[in-house]
């Protein structure tokens, strides 16, 4: 029944999208695909740098940026700065600033994490309420995917082309600086430097999730398919390409749903991305202890 039911759903996502009638449902395919190389790549070394509160204060001070846009386009009609470009302009600041404070001042790393999070939401929700018009912030705090535009699949390509050059061109670099800064700066690399490469990508990328969930639970999407990726490979690699196939799964599959049952996509995206975790979580569990189980009868029978 169960099967039946996803044959069914997949069947009608896969006839809208052949559908030229509602294009919007192609581009937020295509917006998943192509944030999905990115997240693969950045999520990576973000979970393996154990930077995810630096990740989620620069996602919720990107709002900010997205608020400062719109009141700009609405009260002096500027239409190039545009809400992406607002939340590029003001992740690359958080990233800077705690980038920084990370570096400068380590013993109040919190306190400035902290700080950067709850003040660029403060901001942003203070500009969009002094925004002439009516302006809705849940689409901009939980995302949605069926909004993306033509226009916006062009910025994430070239960031996503971007992104995923930086991350590959200067791979090594960056594996050690998300193993072991200490030795990487022994050996020569220069480990500030590359510390804020790694910030700076990880805020590009945040932008580009905040399109397809937006900012509250783009760090669910950043890290989860990285920990699926962590957990069947063990080269950097290897977790970059399982968790770029996982964030593509996760994002067609929950966009799919959402269309089908007409429900927020974001939210199903993170949903069905946590379910899936859950469950290869706990069967790895299980044939975990069902193999540490058949090694003790078998060193019970050699005894």
């Amino acid at each position: 029944m169960a099967r039946d039911s996803s044959i069914t759903t997949m069947r009608e996502f896969i006839e809208a999208l052949a559908n030229p009638n509602i294009p919007f449902i192609r581009y937020a395919f295509i917006a998943g695909i192509l944030g999905s190389v990115a997240f693969g790549v950045v999520g990576t070394y973000v979970t393996v740098k154990r930077i995810s509160s630096m990740a989620g204060a620069i996602a919720h001070s990107v709002l900010a940026g997205i608020g400062a846009a719109l009141y700009v386009q609405a009260r002096f009609g500027v239409s190039w700065f545009t809400p992406t470009i607002g939340a590029m302009a003001a992740g690359i600041v958080a990233a800077l600033l705690i980038g920084t404070a990370s570096i400068v001042a380590k013993e109040r790393e919190d306190t400035i994490i902290g700080a950067v999070w709850a003040v660029g939401m403060a901001v942003g929700i203070l500009f969009i309420a002094r925004t002439p018009g009516y302006v809705d912030p849940m689409t901009y705090l939980f995302g949605n995917i069926l909004m993306v535009t033509k226009l916006d699949l062009a910025i994430i390509a070239i960031l996503d082309v971007l992104v995923v050059a930086c991350g590959l061109l200067f791979y090594r670099q960056l594996q050690a600086v998300s193993f072991d800064e200490e030795f990487a700066a022994v050996r020569g690399v220069r480990v500030h430097v590359y510390y804020f490469v790694l910030l700076l990508l990880a805020a590009m990328t945040i932008v580009l999730l905040a399109n397809i969930v937006g900012v509250i639970m783009v760090i669910a999407l950043l890290t989860i398919p990285a920990a699926v990726g962590g957990a069947f490979s063990r080269t950097l690699l290897g977790m970059m390409g399982l968790a770029t196939f996982a964030s593509i799964v996760f994002t067609t599959g929950g966009l799919a749903v959402s269309y089908v049952m007409d429900l927020p996509s974001g939210s199903v995206i993170i949903v069905f991305a946590a379910a899936v975790y859950l469950l290869l979580a706990a069967a790895r569990g299980i044939m975990h202890r069902r193999r540490r189980s058949e090694d003790s009868q078998a060193e019970e029978r050699s005894t």
